[in-house]
């Protein structure tokens, strides 16, 4: 277990954890893991992205537009020699079209070490989770505020890798202030489970990220860093963006 060790033995180093979410890029992955990120996200495109607001959704339109599928998706990542765990973020038709089996084989073939499937709820993970452990892929669970105490410790246990605490009621999106129940779903977490636990959706700057990871072990920033991609930034303008974000957890 790759991912989940490499994040307990940073976390037992002092470390707030940050995991940026990145929509593919070869050069914008690097970039961020040479600014600091634990781990990085790769999202797959994907045409109806429940969980996602304005912001990625654009970006995965952006991407199928010129060509991208899961399977060229998975290859480039292969193409990745970088020192942190990758974790891939895809939807569940995806999965079940190519087949459990042949996808966990794929993403563990790339150098793959998890997935997030938010949309594969803990009750229905039965047929891609055995596969996925089978190939050493780690599936990260999500856990909303609305969660029940006795679910959240369901979806504590069976989750691995880590935990993804979602911070707030909605999509994903960047947001000017930190949703109130963002501290309360790090703590409420923390309580059931010794297992990293980071908090994503709508954690947008270096404050935000601060007051976030002191109520949990870290963070998932996505459509902060993609909103600066979508605007004309590249692979310098993620690594300053991140810096900062690593710089403020450093602090």
């Amino acid at each position: 277990m790759r991912l989940e060790a490499h994040l307990r033995d940073r976390r037992a180093d002092g470390r707030s954890l940050l995991v940026p979410y990145v929509t593919g890029g070869l050069d914008v992955v690097r970039a961020v893991v040479d600014a600091g990120a634990d781990a990085v996200e790769i999202g797959i495109p994907f045409s109806d992205p429940v969980m996602d607001g304005r912001t990625i959704q654009e970006a995965s339109q952006r991407a199928i537009d010129i060509g991208a599928t899961p399977a060229k998706v998975v290859a480039e990542a292969a193409q990745l020699d970088v020192a942190v765990p990758l974790v891939i973020m895809t939807y569940y038709n995806p999965v079940l079209r190519a087949g459990h089996t042949r996808f966990a084989a794929s993403l563990a073939d790339a150098g793959i070490d998890g997935a997030i499937v938010p949309d594969l709820p803990l009750d229905e993970l039965d047929g891609w989770g055995d596969a996925a452990d089978t190939a050493g892929i780690e599936t990260v669970l999500l856990a909303a505020p609305t969660t029940p105490d006795d679910r959240l410790r369901a979806i504590c246990d069976r989750s691995r890798g880590f935990v993804y605490g979602v911070a707030l009621l909605g999509v994903t999106g960047a947001r000017e202030h930190l949703a109130a129940q963002a501290v309360e779903m790090g703590r409420r977490t923390k309580a059931v489970t010794d297992r990293p636990v980071l908090l994503g959706v709508g954690i947008s700057t270096p404050e935000q990220a601060v007051v976030a990871a002191g109520a949990a072990d870290g963070v998932i920033v996505g459509s902060a860093l993609i909103s600066r991609l979508l605007h004309g930034g590249g692979p310098d303008q993620a690594h300053e963006f991140v810096a900062s974000l690593r710089a403020a957890l450093d602090a």
